[in-house]
């Protein structure tokens, strides 16, 4: 089954922990390592993180493009401007350090991916390694399909609507730096997480638990579980930001059905 080292099924329980331990010790460095890296790279990190509050952020061309070509040229507002302010003594610095560390964690989430299934393959069989590779590859890729729309289309629209949204124009709109990060980070996350929908589905697929049958019959209440699921993981409460989130939540239930349709055929 393989070495200790190799995290196989040879050795002691204590021989598996040191292993592990080791393995731990090496993501951690790797992750630390490539989060100073981008911590001593200030302007740019946060040039690419700042970027959805500036007019000319490329979702904003591209939609005002748009809206030309379709003879819609209101699809999206013309120039707006929101500021940031910070309201602490220390959140500046503090908000650098986590942003640094969650893009360190990005960069070297390849390389922690590689060392978790280093430890873990030796105990597999060739036909469940092969699953594993491709479980893990698909969820990894669909999580950052997920982050990646956040960055370049939820979260963008759900700023420049809410930032700019007033209720009067004697009331004058600041969004705390704070408010900023955590909004985007969470959105990030939690679109990273629903995009392993389809991911789901194939694995229930295919230990039988669950049918593309099953999913066509209950497409509806889905639905209604998608909107209560966008409600509830929403950091937002207004129906603009529900939607952006909902709707593609639903087309990964309908992609779900596919995968899972897919793999009964290639069960059959």
């Amino acid at each position: 089954m393989g070495s200790p080292e190799a995290g196989g099924g040879t050795g002691t329980f204590w021989d598996h922990l040191d292993v592990l331990r080791g393995y731990l010790l090496r993501a951690v460095a790797v992750t630390v390592a490539c989060g100073l890296v981008a911590f001593c790279f200030k302007d740019t990190l946060f040039a690419i993180v700042l970027a959805p509050k500036d007019p000319g952020f490329c979702t904003y061309r591209l939609l005002a493009r748009l809206g030309g070509a379709w003879g819609v040229p209101g699809m999206i507002p013309g120039d707006f401007s929101v500021r940031l302010i910070n309201t602490a003594l220390t959140e500046q610095f503090l908000i650098h350090m986590k942003v640094a560390l969650y893009a360190g964690l990005l960069c070297a989430s390849p390389y922690v991916l590689y060392l978790l299934f280093r430890f873990v393959s030796p105990a597999l069989y060739d036909h469940e390694r092969r699953d594993a590779v491709r479980t893990v590859g698909a969820g990894y890729v669909m999580f950052l399909a997920g982050t990646a729309l956040n960055y370049f289309l939820i979260f963008p629209l759900t700023f420049r609507f809410l930032g700019t949204y007033q209720v009067s124009a004697q009331v004058e709109n600041t969004v705390t730096l704070q408010s900023y990060m955590d909004t985007l980070l969470t959105m990030s996350l939690l679109l990273g997480i629903v995009f392993e929908i389809p991911v789901v589905c194939w694995l229930l697929a295919r230990f039988g638990v669950l049918g593309s049958a099953f999913m066509r019959r209950y497409r509806r209440h889905a639905w209604v579980a998608v909107l209560v699921v966008g409600a509830v993981i929403t950091p937002t409460s207004d129906v603009f930001t529900l939607l952006l989130v909902s709707v593609p939540m639903a087309l990964l239930y309908e992609a779900g059905i596919w995968v899972v349709a897919a793999t009964e055929k290639g069960k059959a």
